[in-house]
């Protein structure tokens, strides 16, 4: 399941302290993303020079890429207060108008998960986001009257890993659309060396470098991984991190040198081995290791596609070359023992 794998972009329980700790304050600190931050410097620099709302803004992408950290940073530039809530979270109505009433001028309102909100919640959130109001109907059947409720002008800040499943309503409202990137080694290693300052690690550039390219471009996992390192290094290093260290623990934690962990080989080891290399449905790969199919798709495979390891064909998944050569094998010899994959 998702919640077992150490490797996932998706924050787990472990990550909410590590997150608050580590999180950069201003665009300046923020690694990476370097278009998405110069459109931003400019957008706030020319709202704060009219004192007006900055336009709202959707923020989208591969969980794991600072979506969050932005729009608290977003909210620093601005001098103003930030209120953080999700789409699931707001279930009715009311809720929403609770909300929206209790900001202050020019606040910003996160939500995160976006794309979940209730179609009659967001059906209110339009005209707040349009008009800076709520029609709210008081009252029911042949006696009911609507009213409208004036809103303090706000920037609205919606997250969501899957901008294909908003609507077309909400997402034209959205007058600054950005799209975060998976992290190249490089930036990451930076963020790495800048977690380890925090954390108070002594980390070389080489080892950061290391922990960088078994991040998966996500710099929620390479800060994850600099935590589980730090562990062993304290254990066995006297706290020291170098190059070997790092591939020693890594190597323990299952991870290897592109960033895949167990679960993604036991996935190639399922369709190279038992269904030569596909193509194979994806029921079927569920079957075979025993995993929910949207697990599969959504957790696992999104980074095996991003490698060039597999493609989703309409006959079905398929192993590509680059699978077969990063585990030292071709299709004839892909066995499960030589996969390091165990039934």
């Amino acid at each position: 399941m998702e919640e077992e794998r150490f490797i996932t972009s998706t924050k787990i329980a472990d990550d909410k302290a590590l997150d608050a700790t580590l999180r950069p304050k201003t665009l300046n600190e923020y690694v990476g993303q370097d278009k998405i931050k110069s459109n931003l410097k400019v957008f706030i620099e020319a709202s704060k020079k009219r004192h007006e709302a900055l336009d709202h803004v959707l923020l989208y992408g591969p969980p794991g890429l600072g979506k969050t950290t932005l729009s608290h940073i977003i909210a620093t530039e601005l001098g103003v207060q930030i209120r953080i809530t999700s789409g699931p979270s707001i279930e009715r109505a009311g809720d929403l108008a609770a909300i929206l009433t209790n900001l202050n001028e020019n606040d910003v309102l996160f939500v995160d998960e976006i794309h979940r909100l209730n179609r009659a919640v967001e059906e209110i959130l339009y005209p707040a986001m349009e008009d800076y109001a709520l029609d709210i109907v008081i009252g029911k059947g042949p006696s009911a009257r609507s009213m409208r409720l004036d809103l303090p002008r706000f920037t609205l800040i919606g997250a969501t890993t899957r901008a294909g499943m908003l609507t077309g309503p909400l997402r034209d409202r959205f007058g600054v659309i950005c799209r975060l990137e998976m992290y190249s080694p490089e930036d990451l290693a930076v963020i790495v060396k800048r977690s380890a300052g925090i954390l108070d690690i002594d980390l070389t550039r080489e080892a950061a470098v290391e922990i960088s390219r078994r991040s998966r471009g996500t710099p929620r996992i390479a800060n994850r991984l600099l935590k589980r390192v730090r562990d062993f290094a304290e254990v066995e290093r006297n706290g020291k991190v170098d190059t070997d260290l790092c591939k020693h623990a890594l190597d323990l934690l299952e991870v290897d040198s592109l960033g895949l962990d167990y679960n993604d080989r036991k996935y190639l080891a399922a369709v190279m081995q038992k269904f030569e290399g596909g193509p194979v449905g994806l029921d079927t790969v569920a079957s075979a290791i025993n995993e929910e199919a949207v697990t599969i798709e959504d957790v696992i495979e999104p980074y095996l596609l991003q490698l060039g390891f597999i493609a989703r064909t309409p006959r079905g998944r398929v192993c590509l070359p680059a699978a077969y050569r990063h585990m030292g094998l071709t299709p004839k010899t892909a066995t499960g023992e030589q996969l390091g994959f165990k039934e």
